[in-house]
Order: structure tokens, then sequence, then C-alpha cells
């Protein structure tokens, strides 16, 4: 009988860590031969605060995200956008209405950080927290070269505030080229965002991006 509790204590055990197991979300290949021509795209690229409640698709993820930070050269883990001496010390944390994720290149995928709704903690503005997708930039520090527990100064996150800067225009272009809508922002609660995301000390959140359908 003890053997048979034992047993059934195992699989019930076994059974509730699978259900509470994160939920990545794997992202179907991007498309990348459709879109507007770049001349065309530059053309309608623009700033846009205003969003429906409505979700983008996997696909529109997907390609988003690519575009934004993927491997255009995988084999050599090259990315769509440049770093100072390519230390790739950009992150980019994906916040939806069914959680927070973390983009991860090399497979192509959401890793889920938390179940937990963050998007009104990744701004000030009235807009984000009901926009489909909130793009937060956090800047690794330690493979810009810092030690963990070091000072990080101004001066430091140059590279880091560039390296964003064009990101965040590659999501511009692609959104311009998909009939999105999206407005990089800076007025960030960081001190909220920072334990919501699950970021350390040498994590520093840099800018937000709000995507979605624009309410037009």
């Amino acid at each position: 009988m003890k053997k048979i509790s034992l047993l059934f204590l195992i699989l019930f055990f076994s059974f509730s860590s699978l259900i509470t197991m994160a939920q990545d979300i794997r992202l179907p290949a991007p498309d990348k031969k459709g879109g507007k021509p770049l001349m065309q795209a530059l053309s309608e690229r623009k700033s846009v605060r205003s969003f429906s409640k409505s979700n983008l698709s996997q696909q529109q993820l997907s390609d988003m995200l690519w575009a934004a930070w993927g491997y255009n050269r995988p084999e050599q883990k090259m990315r769509t956008a440049p770093s100072a001496r390519n230390t790739q010390e950009i992150d980019i944390y994906v916040a939806l209405p069914s959680g927070v994720y973390l983009y991860e290149p090399s497979g192509h995928i959401l890793k889920e950080i938390s179940k937990r709704d963050v998007r009104t903690l990744t701004g000030s503005q009235d807009f984000v927290g009901g926009a489909a997708v909130n793009l937060v930039y956090v800047a690794d520090m330690t493979r810009a070269g810092k030690k963990v527990g070091e000072k990080i100064t101004d001066a430091d996150l140059l590279w880091p505030n560039a390296n964003t800067g064009f990101i965040a225009q590659n999501v511009y272009l692609y959104c311009a080229s998909a009939n999105l809508g999206t407005v990089v922002r800076g007025m960030i609660p960081k001190d909220k965002l920072a334990p919501a995301l699950g970021l350390k000390a040498h994590q520093i959140i840099i800018l937000a991006q709000t995507v979605g359908i624009p309410d037009n």
C-alpha cells in the first residue's frame, strides 16, 4: 500500500511539474521575401501611438523579431543589426498578454520568463498596456566587458544605446513594410520593470518599443 501511495505521489508531482513548466513559443520561420521595397518602407516609416487591442499573429512576431535582431548569417551567428565590436550585448524582452519572453535567435524562439502581463510596466503612456506587444531592450553589460558588481557609467552605455537604436530602426522599417504601428519610448518606470523582468544589476534597460495594429 505504501509503495502504491509513493508511486502516486511521484506521478502527481511529475504531472504538476509538467503543467507549471515554462511555455516557450517556437516561432515559425521568418518570411524573408515578403514586405514592401526598402525605399517605400522608408517613405512610410512613422511613429504611431494609437493601437487596437488585436494581437499579432505568430508569423508577424516571427518576422518582426528576426528583422529586429535575428541571425541573417546563422553559421557565423551574425545579426540583422550591427553591434560595436560584435559584442551583441542587447537582449529583447517581449511583453505579451500571455507573459514575458526573451527572444533567442539561435532557435528563433521566445523563452518564457514569466506568465505575468507586464505591458503596463513597460511605459508611462496610456497606450502601452493595451497594445499587442511591448519590446524592452536590455543591455547585458557583462558581454560588453563589465564585471558583475562593477560600476556602470554613462560612457559605458554609449555603444549599447547606439546598438539599441539600430535594432529599433529595424523594427520601424518592418512595421512600415507590414502595415503595423510602432513607437520607441524612453519613459519607462525602470525601478518597477527591472524586477518584473527578473533583471540583475548588470542588465540595464535601455529603451522600450510598442508594436501593434494601428487604431485608425
